[in-house]
């Protein structure tokens, strides 16, 4: 699944890895139930709800998106810890490449994995990859009923404030 990258980003988004409709259709987050695009526009992000396809546009706006692990599967509990740790030493590679102001992992249980911080928690993070700062957001999976389309919005808007400060 290729990155929606350049260098110099405001935000590069990372999922954890591609779904199979994601593998498919060749955009990201592109399952129907997927929260990613609702809360990106309802955050400030987009001026407008972007669909899949148009993931392109997402450079405009300073943004991103790359993943944890590259391999698609249909649930995110397939994939292994040494995965997981594998997919994180290559993020913190590309992120010292391309040099975005932030990046956002999305998914709490993923970055624990990737970077073997079992505290973390959704929000700003201690870490740092070379001058970019970290943020764990939730996962926007339908699946992850605990954050609801109001509350990932917000946590996503957080993100937005702070990328703006820089």
């Amino acid at each position: 699944m290729p990155d929606v990258a350049a260098g110099g980003l405001r935000v590069l988004f990372c999922g954890i890895n591609p779904g199979l409709m994601t593998a498919a259709t060749g955009h990201h987050f592109a399952r129907p139930g997927n929260r990613f695009w609702p809360a990106l526009h309802r955050s400030g992000f987009t001026p407008r709800l972007l669909p899949p396809a148009e993931q392109g546009e997402l450079l405009s706006y300073g943004l991103g998106i790359t993943n944890v692990v590259a391999r698609a599967t249909a649930r995110a509990d397939e994939l292994s810890a040494e995965e997981y740790r594998e997919g994180g030493r290559l993020l913190a590679v590309k992120v010292a490449r391309l040099r975005p102001q932030w990046l956002a992992v999305l998914g709490v249980t993923a970055y624990r994995a990737a970077f073997d911080d079992p505290r973390a928690r959704v929000g700003p993070q201690v870490r740092t990859i070379g001058g970019t700062r970290v943020w764990v957001l939730p996962n926007p999976s339908g699946l992850n009923a605990h954050w609801t389309p109001a509350t990932l919005a917000e946590e996503f808007g957080r993100l937005r404030e702070a990328a703006a400060d820089r």
